[in-house]
């Protein structure tokens, strides 16, 4: 049926055949990529109307504000690229989505240079259309967080490292560097990347000439240059970013074998629908993978072993140290097996299937936005969240209303839970900056007497106990401290939702006292909460 199709296709198929004939005329896939990012950011924007940012995304814009080679929790690349995006386009929700999905984008783009490596035509459309039917690139990717930013650097490092490997050349050994560095300062998670590309390639049959060449010490120096402005910031500042990952290993043997499991699983379940649809696509054919496998091409081969690195490396890290092991945390990297299986076969998949993929991706996102989005809306609104995202802009207001009322000055400076702290600097019309009222999310501070002279504010909601407790150690050590308390109610489209209770404490300002360069070191390392 397939070939027949293809030789006389329906006519509802022939507008995507033509498309399918623009793959290799260059204008197909990026036609493909720009429809992905609208149609998925209208998604975010009518999902989310009622409901903020995620805090995540929150967060990478608020330490992005303040630019540093390092943050107390996160390696810098997600806030330079959120502050970057902001720098240039409006400080709004659907901007912020629109980068979300836009880094989506250009995570598929770097995997079509890694797919175009080994197959030309349609089987390239076919590898993005599988992903676009997994979780990662819509909604993994809207919170923009660490993770998210390596969705595009695994590929664009992948991609270089297959070229360097290939040609030996000085300028792809730099670019692996560049590219593998890039992805360090996005999470120490890429480690095992980078681990990864040395197990591939001592494990290929041509690693002798790879290794007697220039190639792999050029990367090696080249990205150690290109760290070393971060590895100068953990060496002044105590490495408390290696301090906070090591808050998750923490597990024994019982525990990491669960992590392990749930790890394995949560990657497949990602991966069901693809894997569903490749077995309808192959169909008997499944049983020349055997031989597809043992004809691999030197270039798959070695693409082979990075995939097998990322998921061995990370299993035997969590099993010997105790470390947590989401599977969200791997995500990035299940392009490799796709590319592996799509790319790997060596008999020709009919144009027949590609349109039905497309068809199948086509009518699962427009469902999403048409129909699934709405009602998701409209069950927030009266529902909420766990965080309370969809109350953060009427807590923000609340908090600037407060505050100009006590002090007619504009907010500068805000803490609290964290959370909420990120959403007033984001919507405050003040944008006070955010100063962190904790140590790595676990030991409570008490502010500066400088911040304090200054001027500061702090918000929860009613019944975060952490949070409320802290205020009340705060309100005893702080002086002349205001509190106050406020209701606010979500809403969506015009209907009211859900209402929650925000306290807030403000400290109003001194005279003279005058806001310092980087806010978000200002609190005391030395007194910290007991409960």
């Amino acid at each position: 049926m397939a070939e027949r199709s293809d030789r006389a296709p329906s006519r509802w198929r022939r507008p995507f055949l033509r498309w399918l004939d623009g793959v290799e005329a260059g204008w197909a896939v990026p036609l493909l990529l720009v429809c992905f990012v609208v149609i998925w950011t209208v998604y975010l924007a009518i999902a989310y109307a009622g409901g903020g940012l995620h805090p995540d995304t929150l967060e990478a814009w608020t330490l992005g504000r303040n630019f540093a080679w390092g943050y107390h929790k996160h390696p810098p690349l997600m806030g330079w690229i959120a502050a970057s995006w902001t720098f240039v386009l409006p400080l709004s929700d659907w901007s912020l989505q629109l980068m979300a999905m836009v880094n989506a984008g250009l995570a598929l783009f770097c995997v079509d240079l890694v797919a175009r490596q080994f197959v030309t035509g349609h089987k390239r459309i076919l590898v993005l259309l599988l992903l676009m039917l997994t979780p990662a690139y819509q909604f993994h990717a809207q919170r923009f967080n660490a993770n998210a930013v390596l969705l595009a650097i695994w590929p664009l490092a992948t991609w270089c490292f297959l070229r360097a490997f290939e040609t030996r050349k000085a300028s792809w050994a730099v670019a692996v560097g560049c590219t593998t560095a890039l992805a360090m300062v996005g999470k120490y998670y890429s480690i095992f990347l980078v681990a990864s590309f040395a197990f591939a390639a001592l494990a290929h049959p041509a690693r002798r000439a790879y290794f007697t060449s220039a190639s792999p010490w050029i990367s090696v120096v080249t990205g150690l240059a290109v760290l070393s402005p971060h590895i100068y910031w953990l060496a002044m500042t105590g490495a408390s970013t290696f301090t906070y990952a090591m808050n998750h290993a923490n597990g024994d043997s019982a525990s990491s074998l669960g992590e392990v499991k749930n790890f394995l699983l949560g990657l497949a379940a990602a991966m069901s629908v693809s894997a569903a649809l490749w077995v309808l696509i192959a169909g008997t054919r499944l049983k020349q993978f055997r031989a597809d496998f043992a004809a691999m091409s030197p270039g798959l081969r070695l693409l082979f072993y990075v995939a097998i690195g990322t998921i061995v490396l990370p299993v035997v890290t969590s099993l010997g140290m105790g470390t947590d092991l989401p599977s969200l945390w791997a995500l990035q990297g299940l392009f490799l097996f796709v590319v592996l299986i799509v790319c790997g076969t060596r008999y020709p998949i009919e144009r027949f299937y590609t349109v039905n993929v497309t068809a199948i991706t086509a009518g699962v996102a427009l469902a999403t936005v048409l129909v699934a989005a709405p009602i998701h809306a409209v069950y927030r609104n009266t529902h909420g969240y766990e965080e309370g995202r969809n109350l953060y802009a009427q807590a923000a207001s609340g908090l600037t209303r407060e505050w100009h009322e006590l002090t007619g000055e504009p907010l500068s400076v805000v803490s609290g839970d964290d959370a909420l702290a990120f959403a007033a600097a984001f919507y405050s019309p003040d944008h006070p900056q955010y100063v962190r009222p904790f140590e790595f999310q676990y030991s409570w501070g008490l502010p500066r007497k400088t911040t304090l002279d200054r001027g500061w504010a702090a918000l929860c909601f009613r019944g975060q106990d952490y949070c409320n407790r802290w205020m009340e150690w705060v309100s005893g050590r702080a002086g002349h401290v205001v509190r106050r308390e406020f209701t606010v109610q979500a809403r969506l489209w015009g209907q009211p939702g859900l209402t929650r209770d925000v306290v807030v404490m403000m400290v109003p300002p001194r005279a003279g006292s005058t806001m310092p360069e980087n806010a978000a070191e200002d609190f005391s390392a030395s007194r910290r909460a007991t409960d």
